[in-house]
């Protein structure tokens, strides 16, 4: 296992760290995870050099961090560093913060957490739990012992990145959602570089996009068949990554005890983190097929907006793309589901406005219906 730095610590993480939200499950179920195997998963794991695991409240529907928890026995808690979550939505008062943190503490049979986050910070659950004092709270449970580090997991704007990362002087870490297809979403390139310049460890998540750079259409295997080294599309993208030096470790969320095997020689390699300039290059290439089957030339420029009926469009189009590029409707679908009602696209009243205002000339109205046509429950 190749290790890294972490931030300001003195502490070196292995290069993967295992996230514990895509566990092998029973018959479906999310909440019903397959224990035996993901306890050997883990150990293992652990066992080949993985010193960073990471859960959170909500995970497996509440049932990852009991797993963890009774997967850290018989010694596997004192060699890893453990990360949990603050489900930031959940918290309404500033009793809040305690009662959560007790719960997690008791449901992973520890005295301690080594990395506390702030879980999917958005500017609306940025602002409240700031306005509840989160960081005053935070300093005395620090100062208690019951989690050691405290930092943030992020999902809006890069500007609200930069804001959270400004506002307080003694985070540890952040982590932020970063891929080849994803260098310019949330707090992208550019906040992994303002947040690494202030000291902060980056653990990054999804850097294989929740498995679909795994599995690439056609178009794009013919070209990762065509480079003169042989690695999985998955290696590919984990490649990318640690090929970052602000980077101190991604998390894959493993579903597989083949995953695990095959993620873990990846980071095992002396070169796991070089990519030359020729393959850099193939990336790009790569990138560019992905984005050729696109079925709507929306750059998200904004123009369209605002909608006069609430329609958010650029959103609309953005997951609707998604779902054909990665052939994931399923998932774009979910996605669909927790937008706002009053943002989906079968509120157009096909008024126009849209339409003349789009520099790339799309027929905006007409794929709205298409495009609600694909994602409707």
């Amino acid at each position: 296992m190749q290790y890294r730095t972490f931030g300001r610590l003195d502490w070196r993480p292995s290069a993967l760290g295992f996230g514990m939200m895509r566990l092998p499950v029973i018959g479906g179920d999310a909440s019903k995870i397959d224990e035996p195997e993901a306890t050997r998963m883990l150990r293992w794991a652990i066992d080949h050099g993985v010193n960073y695991v990471d859960t959170a409240y909500r995970y497996h529907d509440g049932a990852s961090e009991p797993l963890v928890g009774r997967a850290l026995q018989d010694g596997y808690r004192e060699q890893v560093k453990l990360a949990t979550k603050l489900p930031a939505w959940l918290v309404k008062t500033a009793n809040d913060f305690d009662r959560y943190l007790n719960e997690q503490l008791e449901r992973l049979q520890t005295d301690h957490i080594d990395f506390y986050l702030l879980h999917s910070l958005s500017a609306d659950t940025w602002h409240n739990l700031r306005d509840l004092n989160v960081f005053r709270w935070a300093e005395k449970a620090m100062a208690q012992g019951r989690f050691l580090h405290l930092g943030f997991s992020f999902h809006d704007k890069y500007e609200v990145f930069q804001e959270i990362v400004d506002a307080y002087d003694n985070w540890t870490f952040c982590q932020i959602q970063y891929n080849y297809m994803d260098e310019e979403l949330q707090a992208g390139t550019r906040g992994l570089k303002y947040a690494a310049g202030k000291g902060l460890a980056i653990v990054v998540m999804e850097p294989i996009r929740g498995g679909f750079l795994a599995r690439p259409p056609q178009s794009v295997q013919m070209l990762w068949d065509a480079a003169p080294v042989k690695r999985t599309p998955a290696e590919w993208a984990l490649r990318w990554v640690w090929s970052h030096p602000e980077v101190s470790l991604l998390l894959s969320g493993m579903s597989t005890m083949e995953q695990v095997q095959q993620n873990v020689v990846s980071a095992s390699q002396p070169d796991y983190n070089v990519l030359t300039a020729e393959e850099l290059m193939l990336i790009g290439q790569v990138r560019d097929a992905y984005h050729a089957l696109r079925p709507i030339p929306c750059t998200n420029c904004g123009y369209c907006q605002p909608c006069p009926n609430g329609v958010n469009i650029p959103g609309v189009f953005g997951i609707y793309n998604e779902g054909i590029m990665y052939d994931a409707q399923a998932h774009s679908k979910w996605l669909y589901s927790q937008q706002k009602e009053t943002e989906r696209a079968n509120n157009c009243q096909e008024c126009g406005e849209c339409e003349e205002k789009c520099p790339q000339q799309i027929e905006i109205m007409e794929w709205l219906k298409k495009a609600h046509e694909y994602l409707k429950a």
